[in-house]
């Protein structure tokens, strides 16, 4: 029994130190979950919480630290300061367009490049409103955990019923 809670405890570690890396966030992590084993529920709470713990340390604070990095050029930090940037200007033409609806959709579809890290990035690099910006964020974060966890487990249970 000891062995079996500590073992449901580290995987529930992994999946949510996984869903805090950018790019991979959630559409990484309940994936990762669902094939540890994890219930869909717990996989689903522990990826939404670790994807939003970065959120509000990115809106608050990106800036500064994109405008530190651009002054230091040991380990290529300014180069990796404009590339991040250059990326966010790629991807804000809908949500400057449609504020936080855009912010929304832009980060709940589970795609390749977008997400909570990216969505937070553009938000603040665009001066959106942080009383606009987190709930947009919190809620395309939930709705893409939803589709995630139907895709993850919708497969496999698929495959559980193929044994």
């Amino acid at each position: 029994m000891i062995e079996l809670l500590t073992s449901e405890l580290k995987n529930g570690i992994y999946v949510f130190l996984i869903s805090m890396l950018p790019i991979v966030e959630l559409r990484g992590s309940i994936p990762v979950g669902a094939a540890l084993g994890l219930t869909w529920w717990v996989n689903y709470l522990l990826s939404v919480a670790g994807n939003l713990l970065p959120v509000p340390f990115i809106l608050l604070f990106i800036r500064a630290i994109l405008k530190w990095m651009k002054t230091v050029s040991f380990l290529k930090f300014d180069k990796i300061a404009g590339w991040v940037e250059e990326k966010a200007h790629k991807h804000s033409e809908g949500i400057r367009k449609y504020g936080a609806l855009g912010l929304f959709l832009f980060v709940a579809i589970p795609i390749p490049g977008t997400g909570a890290w990216t969505g937070a990035l553009i938000a603040a690099l665009f001066d959106i409103r942080m009383k606009h910006a987190l709930p947009a964020i919190i809620l395309g974060v939930l709705t893409a955990g939803a589709i995630m966890v139907c895709a993850s487990y919708g497969f496999i249970g698929f495959l559980k019923f193929l044994t």
